[in-house]
Formats: structure tokens, sequence, C-alpha cells
């Protein structure tokens, strides 16, 4: 049997696990990250994944911390409005009925975020953490067990190696096989609901605009990206019923193109789908611990929201940055424990909070109840009526602390 000693073993390989497997290395500690498959690095690959990430002000901050936003810039498009649109009623196609603009100036020179597709973030990642030679990539590998001892964590391959690790790091998704092993129980929320996502050309320019549009089902929204062939682009991410999601995978490309045009008001003009369209179930869940003996969880093995106000993987960058800076502290990571103590402590509030405002916010979003939807348009007016809310709203949106705004 193959027996490896290192400092930090991470299972899992998406953005979340190679971003921290970047990180660790960074600070001088030998560390393996495994998954079961390699990258999908090309948006026309078979299982690439269309969805993509807006890093807000501070994520961008540690990447750049990193030496990582030098490689992602030239393809990272700013966010410097977040439009909300509300088309309430039962009224198909749907109209709509009020529009506020929130701009990134009002809080700060810079914009609300950047906006990156996550194949491309894969491919960025994996060039960045092949340059280490302290960091080692195993793609086609899954974790078969794991031990977890007060000296050390062993984990087993299922190529039949053996590694003894100081820190075991679950990067490896909802259905974390880490999270499961260490018997760590979670809360979940089904919303009986998907999401697809696609790419789309567009008439109108989007303008640096992510446009929510509201609307019974869930929002349909749109992403900005780079221009393809001369057209405007940006990513859709539509969240409907199971049930009208299953209708819609069943149309033919010409009728889905009519209803894609349909639900987003025309708000961008004529719509052309030029992707393929991937869906997945819209769930919300948290794990009641972030930490055990030698292990932590991070991004979705330890919380998952719907895709709403881009806090997903920035609440996984939030995550790696507090092991990071706990790691910085604690030279070869003489004191696990105690990192992993301080760790849960200073994510749980923040995490528990996030889950909770966006679970309430889809609530409101899909509701078809004439008070909900009342009381979503009533929201957006209120919110956006008083300069001091608006742009308390969205410095809480974004992270960010006064101390923090760059002006």
């Amino acid at each position: 049997m193959k027996s490896r000693n290192i400092d930090i073993f991470i299972s899992g390989a998406g953005p979340a696990g190679l971003l921290a497997s970047i990180s660790f290395a960074s600070l001088g500690y030998s560390v393996i990250c495994v998954d079961p498959h390699k990258p999908v690095t090309h948006a026309n690959d078979a299982g690439a994944d269309l969805r993509t990430t807006a890093f807000l002000q501070p994520a961008k901050n540690f990447m750049q911390s990193l030496d990582l936003w030098a490689e992602l810039k030239s393809y990272a498009v700013p966010m410097e409005i977040m439009r909300i649109i509300d088309a309430a009623g039962e009224n198909w196609p749907p109209r709509e009925k009020t529009t506020k603009d929130f701009l990134s100036s009002d809080i700060s020179d810079l914009p609300f975020g950047w906006n990156i597709p996550n194949w491309l973030l894969r491919r960025a990642f994996t060039e960045k953490a092949n340059k280490y030679s302290n960091l080692e990539l195993k793609f086609g590998l899954t974790t078969s067990s794991f031990i977890r001892r007060d000296d050390a964590a062993f984990v087993y391959l299922d190529d039949g190696s053996q590694i003894k690790a100081k820190l075991v790091i679950g990067a490896d998704g909802r259905n974390s096989f880490i999270r499961e092993k260490s018997q760590i129980k979670i809360s979940r929320t089904e919303f009986s609901q998907k999401a697809l996502t696609f790419v789309v050309t567009h008439e109108k320019p989007h303008q640096n605009a992510s446009i929510e549009i509201h609307h019974s089902g869930g929002p349909f929204t749109f992403v900005p990206l780079a221009d393809f062939e001369g057209k405007a682009c940006s990513s859709v991410v539509w969240m409907e019923s199971n049930k009208n999601i299953d209708r819609l995978l069943a149309l033919n490309s010409k009728e889905f193109d009519k209803q894609v045009n349909n639900r987003s008001c025309s708000h961008l003009g004529k719509l052309n789908v030029i992707s393929h369209i991937t869906a997945w179930p819209i769930i919300s869940q948290i794990a009641k611990q972030l930490t055990t003996k030698r292990t932590a969880l991070i991004a979705e093995a330890a919380h998952v929201l719907p895709p709403i106000g881009a806090q997903g993987l920035n609440m996984s960058v939030a995550d790696i940055k507090a092991l990071y800076e706990l790691a910085k502290d604690t030279p070869r990571l003489s004191e696990v424990q105690e990192i992993l103590d301080k760790y849960d402590r200073s994510r749980r509030m923040d995490v528990n909070a996030r889950v909770l405002g966006i679970n309430t916010l889809n609530e409101v979003s899909k509701s078809s109840l004439p008070l909900a939807q009342k009381s979503r348009a009533l929201g957006i007016n209120f919110l956006h009526s008083s300069p001091k809310i608006r742009h308390g709203i969205m410095k809480l949106g974004l992270g960010l602390k006064e101390r923090n705004l760059e002006r």
C-alpha cells in the first residue's frame, strides 16, 4: 500500500476545492486535492458547467492576494448595476410592473462584482494549481474511507493509496462523503424548484447589469458576459417549479426560444439561446456544524442555497479565506483543533444568516399568492426609496464593511 504524509487533504476539485488548494499551497503547506472527475475547462465540452460566478469585492480582493486575479481579469465582466424587475400577476407573457436599479457607484468606485463562467474558473484554477510543486491534483480517484484520530487523519483512496494528513477539508459538494463519514448532520429544505442555465445573445446591450425579473415560480436572471461574435451576451438562470421545468425541457429548440423570450419580458430585446441547457434542483442545506476532529467543511459541503444575490461561491470564498488566515497564523498547523474551533465560530453566524435570508427571498420570489406578489413589489420600492437603507442592503449583500469600501 502506497502511503503519504502531508499537511492538508482536500476532497473535491470544483472551483472551491481548487481555490482552497491554491490558498494553502501558497502558504507552503503540502496539499493533495482529489476528485473523481477531471475538470471540464471548455464551454462546448460535454459536462461543462455553464453557470457563472459573480465574484463580489471581498472575493476578488482575496484572489488578488493569491496572484490569481491577473489570470481572470481579462475575462471578467464587471457588474455595475443590480436591476430588480417585478412582473407580478398571472399574465402570460409577463409584463414589467416595477423596475429599480441599484448602482455600485452609490457605495464604491468599484463594481459590485465581476462575472466569470464556471468552466473558465476551473481552467484558470487548475493551471495555477499545477504551478505549485507542493500541491498535487489527483483526478479520477475517490475517497473510499477516512479515519480521524487525535494525532492525524488517515484517508484511503480507491487506488489503494493511504494519505496521512494533519487536516482534511471537505469541498466535495452537497452530497459530501467527508461530511457523511464525519457524522455531521444537515438541515435541508426542498423548494420543488429547478433552475435552468444557458447562454443567450440579445439585441440590446446589458450595460454591465445583472437583471432579476421576478414572477411566480422564481426569478429569471440575466448575468452579463463578454460579447459573443459581436453580439451582446448574457448567462441566464431561470428558476421555475419542477413541473414547469420538465415541460420546458420537453420543448423543441424553437418553442423553447419562444418561451425564453416571453419570460424575459423582452427586456433586452430578442434573445437567441446559443448553448446547451443544464438543469439542477433548487434546495437549501446547511451543516449542523462546520468542523469535527481534524476536519473542516467548506462551500456546498457546508451550505447550499438558491442562486439569488450571487451568494453561493462568495460564501465559499469567505470559508476559504477564514481557514487561510487561521492557517497562516498557526505555523505548520501546530494547533489544528484551535484553528477548527475558531473557523466554526467565525463563519457560523454569517452562514446561518445568509441561508435564512436567501431562503426567505426565494419563498417570496416564487410565490403566486397576490399578497406575496404585492409585498414583493412594495419591498422593492421600499428598499430603493431610502438611500440609507439602499446603501446598507447593498453593503450587506456584498459582505462589505465600511473600512473595506474603496472610494
